[in-house]
């Protein structure tokens, strides 16, 4: 049965930009959507930045997103939490992405009784307050980290990421956090109900087979991988799941994309 895809969700890094470069597609993809006033959000683990901080960067690479239609590991967390405290007391490890998503659903950022422990991505991690961190899970703090990736890339090579800080922590406290971002299908659902998009009508476009592809997998979307970020061809016959399309870049699903719109049939 041939889906009918009204909406689109596609992570950042990899798909869209290389570092500070708009990759071969980007540009014309976002602007058949906005052209064609089809729901989008531009998806995104990094928790350092807010939707504005990320807005500007990719319109620094000549992409025009406004910040309504970017949806970070931040903003899915802030917004999981709400309901799942009644203090909103939280001791948070993390910055202004993180610091300002919980602060706007309310949350007061305290070491002095917090119900929770929330770690996010930080270039410049405090052993102090790692300290504090694993202290007050020790005393019964719960622990959520905004997303499981171990390493982030910058211009000099991999860094470490808020998965190798929580599993520092785990090592410490015996404790494992839960994480919110992807894989987490949490973050996803919570992205189509922002634009009131369901599953079945809505597709995702990522180049990592190990969150992006399993996220959107285990949420009902239909899948295209892009060969331009993390994941390599070559590395796709590891995984024992499969996207429903994989492409050299986002160029060729902005070309698929236009064709469609134009009121071609294509196959798969």
């Amino acid at each position: 049965m041939t889906r009918v895809i009204k909406n689109w969700l596609t992570d950042m890094d990899g798909v869209l930009i290389h570092e500070e470069n708009a990759l071969p597609g980007a540009k014309e993809f976002l602007t058949t959507l906005q052209e064609k006033e089809i729901p989008f959000l531009v998806l995104t683990n990094n928790s350092i930045f807010t939707p504005r901080d990320l807005s500007a960067r990719l319109e620094t690479a000549g992409l025009n997103v406004p910040e309504e239609n970017i949806w970070t590991s931040a903003l899915a967390t802030a917004t999981f939490l709400a309901p799942q405290t009644e203090s909103r007391r939280a001791y948070v490890v993390g910055e202004a992405g993180l610091t300002t998503a919980m602060y706007e659903e309310g949350f007061v950022m305290t070491n002095d009784r917090p119900e929770i422990v929330v770690l996010g991505e930080t270039r410049t991690y405090s052993i102090d307050a790692l300290t504090t961190a694993i202290r007050l899970i020790d005393n019964g703090a719960r622990f959520i980290a905004t997303n499981p990736d171990v390493t982030g890339p910058s211009a000099q090579g991999a860094i470490p990421a808020t998965g190798a800080v929580a599993a520092m922590i785990t090592a410490a406290t015996g404790k494992e956090p839960y994480y919110v971002g992807k894989p987490n299908p949490v973050m996803l659902r919570m992205g189509l109900n922002k634009i009131d998009a369901h599953s079945e009508e809505t597709a995702l476009v990522g180049d990592r087979m190990d969150t992006d592809i399993l996220a959107g997998m285990e949420s009902g979307l239909q899948t295209h991988l892009v060969l331009s970020g993390s994941t390599k061809e070559k590395h796709i016959r590891k995984y024992p799941f499969r996207p429903d399309y994989i492409h050299n870049g986002i160029g060729n699903i902005a070309e698929r994309l236009w064709l469609e719109q134009m009121g071609h049939k294509l196959d798969k």
